[in-house]
């Protein structure tokens, strides 16, 4: 019988990615998502709920994110679901992640840079 894992997902970026080199000498790029819902209740009025995804990006789709995303964008991710466990004080914890497969940009935001007034022609010319 087939199976299917994935997942899609619209939100924003709840910090800029982070990267860590894993003991095998990998890039991974780590970041998190926002996801709300808005609902009425039975009073009418409008509820929200969020829900906070954890994504991890690989390889060059990791330099990608690294470099492009920001905190607060707007961004559409697919990948699959994956958890992993950890003991935690003889406790067993488990921990729910997104690896990513495709990322888009649905807001794009200049790099805030600086720059240098260029002197009109007639100044350096005169200069």
């Amino acid at each position: 019988m087939a199976s299917l894992n994935r997942i899609q997902l619209i939100g924003r970026l709840g910090k800029d990615p982070e990267t860590r080199t894993t003991a095998g000498n990998r890039k991974v790029v780590t970041f998190s998502v926002a996801v709300g819902h808005r609902w009425k209740d039975k009073q009418g009025e409008i509820k929200t709920l969020t829900d906070w995804f954890n994504i991890e990006a690989w390889s060059k789709l990791g330099d990608i994110c690294e470099k492009y995303l920001h905190k607060g964008q707007l961004v559409y991710l697919e990948g699959r679901m994956r958890t992993d466990k950890y003991d935690h004080n003889g406790d067993t914890r488990y921990f729910t992640k997104v690896i990513l497969s495709q990322m888009q940009m649905l807001e794009w935001r200049e790099a805030e840079e600086e720059e240098e007034p260029v002197a009109a022609p007639e100044e350096a010319e005169e200069s």
